[in-house]
């Protein structure tokens, strides 16, 4: 004959400490593998506006359709050798200056990245190009192999520091993109936004915070 256990069950505003705790340590561990898809995706739009044309491999097929993924590596994110890094091609966009500013108008350090890119193009008469590949096991800004040349019909040389600096740029964007992971990260691994979404989603807990249900 089956037995009915009655049982109180609470939402996360009706926890106590440490049992609030649990429960968030229950929502953070299925926190969604895709938590860093967003950033992603702003920074391949940031990309497209500097100049920067992003490698991409095929993901496997979702719903019948391959996608197309970027080649956007991290690691993080509190171990020596985390960080960020890319692959693809760099080369001059037009008014990727003011565009960054229209983009994002109060992140200063991406206008600093615009503006430098755009100073050492005009002095090298915006023919210059890059290619960013990636060495060694770790995934950050010194990982990437950066190679710069110079187009153009007299064949002439990039300006003296040239390519030091683009690959500065670069990497910068690299480290820029790094932290604004870590600060997702961090958002998403929150009490503030662990107990939104535990509200939101409706779920109930025991007294000691356990899952119910």
């Amino acid at each position: 004959m089956a037995e009915v256990i009655r049982t109180h069950v609470y939402t996360i505003d009706e926890l106590i400490e440490p049992a609030k705790e649990r429960a968030r340590d229950w929502w953070r561990e299925c926190l969604d593998d895709d938590w860093h898809q967003p950033v992603i995706d702003d920074f391949c739009q940031i990309c497209k506006i500097l100049g920067v044309e992003l490698k991409t491999i095929a993901r496997p097929p979702v719903g019948g359709g391959a996608r197309a993924k970027p080649c956007v590596w991290f690691s993080g994110f509190a171990s020596q050798g985390d960080g960020a890094s890319f692959q693809g091609w760099y080369g001059y966009a037009v008014q990727s200056a003011k565009r960054i500013r229209e983009y994002a108008p109060a992140d200063v350090e991406l206008h600093s990245i615009a503006d430098r890119l755009q100073h050492i193009q005009r002095r090298n008469l915006y023919q210059l190009q890059a290619t960013i590949s990636h060495r060694e096991r770790y995934f950050h800004a010194h990982s990437m192999e950066i190679s710069v040349s110079r187009s153009g019909e007299t064949g002439q040389e990039a300006s003296d520091g040239a390519e030091d600096e683009i690959a500065d740029a670069l990497r910068d964007l690299a480290n820029w993109l790094y932290r604004a992971l870590e600060r997702e990260y961090d958002y998403q691994m929150s009490d503030d936004m662990a107990d939104e979404m535990l509200a939101v989603n409706g779920y109930t807990f025991t007294a000691d915070g356990r899952r119910f249900g």
